[in-house]
């Protein structure tokens, strides 16, 4: 995740699906600077890190199987 999209994330008043590790967390800070963020899994919120930017994944960013549709062209 860049810079950008995770201030934009913190700063959201909604909840955005974000994951660190496959565990769904709440971004409270971006550091810019380091490129990292202060997270809490939201099932632990007492379990504060700062992690890596680009450790962070937002599901809407997730290619996974069930999201893709092929259909072979029709030839004639």
């Amino acid at each position: 995740m860049n810079n950008q999209r995770a201030q934009e994330i913190a700063d959201s008043p909604t909840m955005v699906d974000v994951t660190y590790n496959g565990t769904p967390i709440y971004i409270q800070h971006v550091d810019e600077k380091n490129e990292t963020a202060r997270i809490y899994p939201l099932d632990n919120p007492e379990n504060e890190q700062s992690v890596p930017l680009s450790s962070l994944v937002e599901r809407s960013q997730r290619l996974e199987m069930g999201d893709i549709n092929m259909k072979c062209p029709s030839i004639k």
